[in-house]
């Protein structure tokens, strides 16, 4: 009987491995995480960022259920347009490099806002639905700081999970990867793609930029306006 390339083939005779049968694999449907670094942002950002979220903290105490403070949306703040637009940029690019057909399409945002996290604070598995790609860009980040986390989307595999053999290595049985939050650090992912934040342990805050951002169709200007 052949052996299929992946069973225990330590003890094959020559005569055997010549019989061993090829086991092809194929991986579709995938999730993707992307990272890049750019600190070049990260002064500017942090100051800006604090003026929003300064903005709301008057006359709100935190709360001590849910100690967190959130800023407005500050995408259209033209002193971030260098952030926004290298922003928007990679995110065509991940669209268009997953085999989305971008060519009548531009990236525009939905909503960029800060946060910031005191001890304790964290994040429920969400998605941000009606957007395409979301992400985070990483501000202050205390030793001990809290990981973000991606879970599984397929709810028909989570449905039928079996035991993992190493839970402490990302495999295809994972059912949750996390990952360390870098100051100055970008992580980008499809809005579809469940996520959460870890509970802040840290006395420190914990600061960062949320983003969402959708498509719609760009504008012809090969066309005359008519006055």
């Amino acid at each position: 009987m052949a052996k299929i390339i992946g069973e225990d083939t330590t003890n094959t005779t020559p005569a055997e491995s010549e019989n061993l049968l090829e086991l092809k694999e194929w991986h579709y449907f995938t999730s993707a995480v992307y990272s890049v670094t750019h600190t070049d942002f990260l002064k500017d950002i942090n100051k800006i960022s604090r003026e929003y979220v300064n903005r709301t903290k008057k006359g709100i105490k935190l709360n001590e259920i849910y100690p967190v403070y959130m800023g407005d949306n500050m995408s259209a703040d033209p002193r971030l347009s260098d952030f926004t637009n290298f922003i928007k940029a990679t995110a065509s690019n991940i669209l268009m490099s997953q085999g989305y057909n971008m060519q009548m399409l531009e990236v525009i945002f939905h909503e960029l806002w800060a946060q910031e996290h005191y001890k304790f604070s964290g994040q429920e598995q969400h998605i941000h639905g009606g957007s395409h790609i979301t992400g985070f860009y990483f501000l202050d980040v205390p030793d001990d700081a809290p990981r973000v986390v991606f879970h599984d989307p397929r709810s028909a595999k989570v449905y039928s999970n079996l035991p993992e053999s190493n839970p402490a290595q990302a495999t295809y049985g994972s059912t949750m990867i996390n990952f360390l939050p870098i100051p100055g650090t970008f992580i980008f992912t499809n809005s579809w793609l469940p996520h959460s934040f870890l509970k802040n342990p840290s006395v420190k805050p914990f600061r960062f930029i949320h983003f969402n951002l959708g498509v719609a169709m760009k504008l012809d200007t090969t066309q005359p306006t008519v006055v």
